[in-house]
């Protein structure tokens, strides 16, 4: 389990918060979606989550002990972390950047069982025609779910995506959170996802996070969270709720502009 518990964060000296007593306990076996405009600190929080921003205040803990007494080999053991800029400068193949997520367990130097793993991730994901590929070579679509299978080969109980969807289409991204789906569902994988388009939120998270200015201004259900008197005063935006098959979508329309 990984708690949250009053944590606060800022990038300088006279900066002001980035995260305000920020308090959360991750759901298990669930998409948990954080959700809120640009700044809102939602990208902050997950790096504070990983370690790899260590909060000015507060803690974060996995399993009852503190992230800051685990060791990076450890917590890269128990958390995946794919940010959202991911772009590589070297050339690398579908099967190279797999075998990267392998790096944790073995320090580089691959035994049978990573291998196994490798292939696996690979399989699962889809990806054995394209194992050769470089990754300049295959659509975005592709590549993503090539990084996917990586943090998937780093065999953690719990994955953190920084928004999956970007620069992805329509079509990719409703993969993508298929994929992310199955992932809890087939896996039993644990996942805090940041997402910018609310409906997919809406349709595929168990729990919704929505932050405001770097603190937490409602979390619950997507019935408790997708509606108007939660959603507007996040976005700055009127918002239309309605639903279909048991799942609220957000109409972003703006009546002020609907008779131009």
């Amino acid at each position: 389990m990984i708690e949250v518990k009053n944590i606060s964060q800022s990038y300088g000296k006279n900066a002001g918060e980035t995260l305000t007593n920020i308090s959360l306990t991750v759901r298990e076996k669930t998409i948990t979606a954080l959700v809120g405009a640009n700044g809102a600190g939602k990208s902050t929080l997950l790096s504070v989550m990983t370690n790899l921003l260590p909060a000015k205040k507060g803690s974060v803990s996995i399993n009852g002990t503190d992230v800051r007494k685990i060791k990076t080999a450890q917590v890269a053991r128990q958390i995946a972390f794919l940010k959202q800029t991911h772009q590589l400068s070297i050339k690398i193949t579908v099967q190279d950047l797999v075998e990267y997520g392998r790096f944790p367990h073995c320090g580089g130097r691959l035994k049978d069982a990573d291998h196994e793993k490798v292939a696996e991730c690979i399989k699962y994901m889809d990806l054995g025609d394209l194992a050769e590929k470089y990754l300049d070579e295959i659509s975005g679509g592709q590549r993503q779910r090539a990084f996917i299978a990586m943090i998937l080969a780093q065999d953690t109980p719990y994955i953190f995506l920084d928004e999956p969807l970007n620069n992805l289409d329509i079509k990719y991204s409703v993969e993508m959170m298929k994929i992310v789906q199955k992932l809890v569902e087939q896996l039993g994988k644990t996942i805090v996802v940041v997402l910018h388009d609310i409906n997919f939120a809406a349709a595929y998270a168990g729990h919704i996070v929505a932050m405001k200015d770097g603190r937490i201004y409602k979390e619950g259900t997507p019935a408790e969270v997708i509606t108007p008197e939660v959603l507007n005063p996040v976005f700055d935006h009127n918002f239309h709720i309605a639903d279909h098959d048991g799942k609220k979508v957000c109409l972003y329309y703006d009546d002020n502009a609907a008779g131009e």
